[in-house]
């Protein structure tokens, strides 16, 4: 039975936009998700809510178990991922207060398990890897929302060096985050269609003098945001179009895949 067809990853501040939540412990071939997701309303339509660093800050970026989220999700019948995260500025064209809709990545983790191949040849084209048809829809909700950028998603916990966030923004890269990856190239293997939505909370320590970035600046300018973002997510749940024949899902047609995807 399909709980839901829209999920949302992000930060437990989120709970509060879903109206009639009921908790779901799902059990994954992988471990345990980050929390029991959170399953309800917006804006009349069904909504899984997962906390991407669990119901209290458990789980860093580098210890978060991306594959048992996603599968979780998958699991309970989600098709479309919204993901709200925090990230810094590398280059002047972003400021902090800024929500951008990403259309490139670059992956600079290391230790994460990125992947449900796990025998067998299964190449997942990544060329393009957020959903073509979700900022439309995002954007349709709040204009004032940046459309294309690249962010490079390092691996965390620790900030940037000033050398390292330089070259980065030398590179042209327009944002850092430390979760968007391995979230999106998995929930492109679950045949679901995904898209980062960012909030720039900090210019990054090459793109600042001063201290560099700190953790407090950080969280406090997600809080302030936190109503803000909230209501673009739900503005952006009502526009949505339907993820039927999106090449977010039909890349898997004509492939024999060696993993399992829950409900398909």
């Amino acid at each position: 039975m399909t709980a839901a067809d829209i999920g949302v990853i992000g930060g437990t501040g989120f709970y509060s936009f879903i109206e009639g939540a009921e908790e779901h412990a799902v059990t994954t071939p992988y471990g345990d998700p980050s929390a029991p997701v959170a399953v309800g309303t917006v804006a009349g339509r069904r909504v899984a809510f997962l906390p991407r660093h669990g119901a209290h800050h458990d789980f860093p970026p580098h210890a978060i178990n991306y594959r048992a989220n996603l599968w979780a999700l998958r699991s309970l019948g989600v098709r479309q991922v919204l993901a709200p995260c925090a990230v810094g500025g590398l280059r002047p064209e972003v400021a902090p207060g800024d929500v951008v809709v990403p259309d490139q990545l670059v992956d600079r983790t290391y230790r994460r398990v990125s992947s449900y191949v796990e025998k067998g040849a299964v190449h997942l084209p990544f060329a393009d890897p957020y959903c073509p048809r979700i900022p439309g829809a995002v954007l349709s909700a709040d204009d004032t929302v940046t459309a294309g950028g690249t962010m490079v998603v390092v691996e965390g916990p620790r900030f940037s060096t000033r050398a390292e966030s330089r070259s980065y923004a030398d590179a042209g890269w327009t944002l850092i985050n430390m979760t968007a990856m391995p979230e999106a190239s998995l929930a492109r293997e679950l045949r679901m269609c995904y898209s980062s939505i960012a909030l720039v909370t900090d210019m990054d320590a090459g793109a600042e003098g001063g201290d560099g970035v700190g953790q407090e600046e950080v969280f406090a300018l997600f809080r302030r945001n936190l109503e803000r973002l909230t209501g673009l997510l739900t503005d952006t749940i009502v526009a949505l179009p339907d993820p039927e024949g999106c090449t977010c899902s039909s890349w898997a047609d004509p492939i024999d895949l060696t993993y399992e995807i829950p409900g398909a």
